[in-house]
């Protein structure tokens, strides 16, 4: 079980295409952010129902020296999504037009992504080079993955009749087949529109246009004025003090202050001993906790009640961790529930290493697929609340709740380490998992990934919020768990409701090792 080590820069993906269009671009000199975009374009093609142009995307850029960046690009609910839009629902619905309710963020983040790029190192590729790969996916064909497949044949009754849905995603009207060749002829039309364009017309310029009147044909509640309105920021990123080193994650609307406050639990507990049965247990019960400080404080940065970094000092974080039985499990509601996301990590030959998220939210997002551009849109919005004393009560302009956190760390040894995965409610704790058992348990970083994982919450098409566990935990682990009074239900092994994780360290001696997701179609690429 061996992880990829290289001398020159690595890129993980969950899909191996995508990781050799990073690789790609680090070859020929450009930077881990440049080779991202190119990754993060060519994953949009080749793993439609995870991420694509219509959804939301998240940075973390740690610089070789001084601070790390983030990028928030995400988009806000539309001027038209008004609480009375949607009068007579007991909630937002999951499909559809008025699930389409937020702007797509993704590509204003590729777009500030290259304007640091340029800031770190004064110089760019040609935009055209970092989307040839996409284009040429998007033209020529991919092949259908078991994911696409079974995502499309889950969802089929509830998408079939989206509009734009079935002339994108369908062939002849059924899901496609794995392993077949799928042609996606109009997105490689927006691809290559926005090489000639610039990626800011799709907000500002022509393609922003198009993309409105189809808004206005489906009866969206986004206007032209509201991609006109909407710009990636630059956020201040969330740090924790961990006695390994410095960990950083993205902060409110997205939940990486629960990974964070996990980690940070977990660290005040005797982690480094800790058979597989306590280390679930542990990680579990901070997990339930940090779910408590998320649901109490996450929404909209601009509407936050407490300083959020404040949540994660020393004097905030002891008391939780005192709060934890070994003895046993504390009671647990529910979590927010699934989501579809791709996790991907690139760090490049100057050390430069970039930790990157982008998703619809779930499977095909709204299913609604904007005419001529072949972009599907996403359902992130679906997370508001219609009540209108909720913390994430609905309102037009107001970002919504985000799942999505893709992590980092500088560890007191010299590595640096980018990590992360897609899966909801997972997300914080598969990143708890891989960064417990590679920095704190000192497994190696593959073995870190590919070992039997567990979820605290709902997975897709599931309603329960039990601990779910991965088929190859011992029996023993299990009925221990269960001693502790957990609810346990045994999923298959290497199970994708356990995410799609991936991660990669750059060493002291500069060399570079890279571990990819047997629950995926990823790869570990470097040279």
């Amino acid at each position: 079980m061996q992880s990829h080590v290289a001398a020159h820069g690595m890129a993980v993906a969950p899909h191996h295409l995508a990781s050799q269009s990073a690789l790609a671009v680090l070859r020929e000199g450009g930077s881990a952010i440049e080779a991202m975009v190119a990754a993060a374009a060519t994953i949009a093609v080749v793993y439609p129902h995870m991420n694509g142009l219509g959804g939301d995307g998240f940075w973390l850029i740690v610089p070789p020296e001084g601070d790390p960046i983030a990028i928030d690009a995400s988009g806000a609910a539309g001027s038209l999504a008004t609480p009375q839009a949607y009068a007579g629902l007991a909630q937002i619905p999951h499909r559809g037009p008025q699930a389409a309710l937020t702007v797509a963020g993704t590509v204003s983040g590729w777009d500030e992504a290259l304007k640091v790029s340029r800031e770190l190192t004064g110089a760019a590729l040609p935009l055209t080079r970092l989307l040839e790969d996409a284009i040429g996916y998007a033209a020529n064909g991919i092949p259908v993955t078991a994911s696409q497949a079974s995502a499309s044949a889950d969802k089929f009754s509830e998408l079939r009749d989206q509009p734009g849905f079935a002339e994108t995603f369908l062939v002849d009207g059924q899901p496609p087949k794995a392993g077949s060749r799928f042609l996606q002829p109009a997105l490689s039309n927006t691809l290559r529109r926005l090489t000639e364009e610039g990626l800011d017309s799709f907000y500002r310029g022509p393609l922003a246009e198009q993309l409105a009147r189809g808004m206005e044909k489906y009866g969206l509640p986004v206007t032209l004025s509201d991609l006109q309105q909407h710009r990636a920021r630059r956020p201040q990123p969330l740090r924790l003090a961990h006695r390994h080193g410095e960990l950083w994650n993205l902060a409110p609307p997205t939940q990486g202050l629960v990974s964070l406050a996990i980690l940070g639990i977990t660290d005040r507990l005797a982690m480094a001993d800790a058979d597989d049965a306590m280390t679930v247990h542990r990680i579990v019960e901070a997990t339930k906790l940090a779910f408590g400080l998320r649901d109490a404080h996450i929404t909209d940065p601009r509407h936050l009640d407490v300083d959020i970094q404040s949540l994660l000092t020393p004097a905030a974080l002891q008391p939780l961790a005192d709060n934890i039985d070994d003895q046993r499990a504390a009671p647990w509601g529910a979590g927010k529930g699934p989501g579809d996301t791709v996790w991907m990590g690139v760090i490049d030959k100057s050390g430069l290493a970039v930790s990157f998220i982008q998703s619809l939210y779930h499977e095909f997002g709204s299913g609604v697929v904007l005419p001529e551009s072949g972009i599907v849109w996403q359902n992130r919005g679906a997370s508001f609340s219609l009540d209108p004393s909720h913390l994430l009560a609905l309102a037009p302009g107001k970002q919504p709740f985000h799942t999505l956190n893709p992590a980092a760390a500088k560890l007191n040894d010299g590595r640096v380490m980018v990590y992360g995965s897609m899966g909801g409610d997972g997300q914080p704790q598969t990143q708890a998992a891989i960064f417990t058992r590679y920095v704190m348990q000192n497994a190696p970083l593959q073995e870190s990934i590919t070992r039997p994982r567990w979820l605290l919450g709902r997975t897709w098409g599931q309603t329960s919020d039990s601990l779910k566990l991965e088929g190859r935990f011992s029996a023993e682990s299990v009925d221990r768990l269960r001693q502790l009074g957990h609810e346990v239900e045994v999923l298959a092994d290497f199970s994708e409701a356990m995410g799609h994780a991936g991660a990669i360290v750059r060493h002291p001696n500069g060399l570079f090792e890279g571990a990819s997701d047997p629950r995926s179609n990823g790869s570990a690429a470097g040279y």
